[in-house]
């Protein structure tokens, strides 16, 4: 049995504030994508505030700075997700409402299976890997590390 899971973060910077019309479409698919994720086979949690998504939570000073915050089983179950499910035409739309961020927009790390990562955490991770690189400690698709061996 894994000990550890998949945690994820991925920020966005929006082209406009989250209640304008140029956003429309993308908070329209909000809902839908996010019970998409929950469905998925490998889905484990996902940050979310009371109104069920995490656009409202602030990590950055820069209140155009939207994140998501998930943990999955395996990188594959997020990649599966990721890539061959709905979500991808979100992604393949996010010019139409974010701006391209230079350097890494998303970081994954491993963590203990009982941990969820607050968005603290996260912001760390992605911080640590636009500053450093990949590493065992925040990775991309592009070089996964193998999660932590149990220790006896």
């Amino acid at each position: 049995m894994a000990n550890h899971h998949l945690a994820q973060i991925n920020i966005a910077r929006m082209l406009a504030p989250i209640d304008v019309p140029l956003m429309a479409d993308f908070v329209a698919q909000l809902d839908p994508i996010n019970a998409l994720a929950e469905q998925s086979p490998g889905f484990v949690w996902r940050l979310q505030s009371e109104s069920g998504d995490a656009t409202s939570i602030k990590v950055y000073d820069d209140d155009m700075i939207i994140i998501n915050l998930t943990v999955w089983e395996t990188v594959d179950a997020l990649r599966q997700f990721v890539y061959k499910s709905a979500h991808y035409g979100v992604l393949h739309d996010r010019k139409r409402w974010f701006e391209i961020f230079k350097g890494s927009y998303y970081a994954l790390w491993w963590v203990p299976v009982d941990h969820l990562p607050s968005p603290e955490e996260g912001k760390e991770r992605l911080e640590y890997l636009r500053e450093h690189g990949e590493s065992d400690y925040a990775f991309s698709f592009k070089n996964v590390f193998a999660a932590p061996m149990e220790t006896a």
